[in-house]
């Protein structure tokens, strides 16, 4: 039986793996900033398992002590971890780089970058110990190069992990240790309100590109979760949207009218 650790998995696509995870009777770790997140996430996860293959630590991925701590309970409290997802990020306001504030430059850069870059060593170098694992790291918007205005730091920092995790492959070639990243495409979390916070208008002119071209959580993750599961490659992109896909949704989504928010 497998041990998947998630971090920032209290909600949203952490929280949508960690339910697809168990489905397959896998063990799961999950992790949030506080101690009430956690405990209500897996309060909700528990019932869809036997209570002996959920559990639940508070930790912040930018503290390198948390993420070390993390890793040294988990595979305590399971024996072993196969799998690490470096899934815990933020989404600054959808505004131009010189009116963000300060505060959410820091905040952004420091948990999509550096709490990954934490993560990625802390489970390297327990998983090089144990003598085998898998880690996952997520893209989004700015991974493969894509520009739009408002999304200058956010997409920076998935720029930077898309070279960070290329890079790691590289230097893990021929070890018991690989690495891999994650591409769900656009999905409706409560980042994607978050960027629009205060400014109804631009949040409603928004809707119409996600409602064209994203997806609920709950329809990507068990496509993300079954490729997890199946791949052995090291530097495999699993991607949920394929270029395919979506040249198919922009031709059709404009006929066929969704309301993912109301939805969800």
């Amino acid at each position: 039986m497998k041990t998947i650790v998630i971090t920032g998995s209290t909600r949203g696509i952490g929280f949508g793996l960690a339910a697809e995870f168990l489905k397959r009777e896998c063990n799961v770790v999950v992790n949030g900033r506080s101690q009430n997140a956690v405990d209500l996430a897996v309060k909700d996860l528990a019932g869809r398992c036997p209570p002996d293959r959920m559990w639940g630590q508070p930790g912040d991925m930018t503290d390198y002590d948390h993420v070390q701590r993390l890793w040294d309970n988990a595979r305590s409290h399971f024996g072993s971890i196969e799998i690490w997802i470096n899934n815990a990020g933020m989404a600054h306001p959808d505004l131009k780089f010189w009116e963000l504030p300060q505060e959410e430059i820091d905040k952004t850069v420091s948990l999509n970058l550096i709490g990954l870059m934490y993560g990625c060593r802390v489970a390297i170098t327990g998983m090089l110990a144990q003598g085998s694992g898998f880690i996952y790291n997520m893209y989004g918007f700015g991974s493969t190069g894509m520009l739009r205005t408002g999304m200058s730091i956010y997409g920076s920092t998935k720029r930077a992990v898309n070279y960070f995790t290329e890079a790691l492959a590289k230097e893990l070639a021929g070890q018991p240790v690989k690495i891999g990243s994650l591409s769900p495409g656009m999905v409706i979390t409560d980042l994607v309100s978050a960027q629009y916070k205060d400014r109804p208008e631009e949040f409603e002119r928004a809707k119409q590109i996600f409602n064209l071209l994203a997806d609920r959580v709950e329809n990507v993750t068990p496509h993300l979760v079954e490729q997890i599961l199946a791949n052995d490659k090291n530097g495999a992109v699993i991607r949920h949207m394929s270029t395919a896909r979506m040249m198919s949704r922009m031709i059709t989504g404009r006929l066929r009218k969704r309301d993912l928010f109301a939805e969800a």
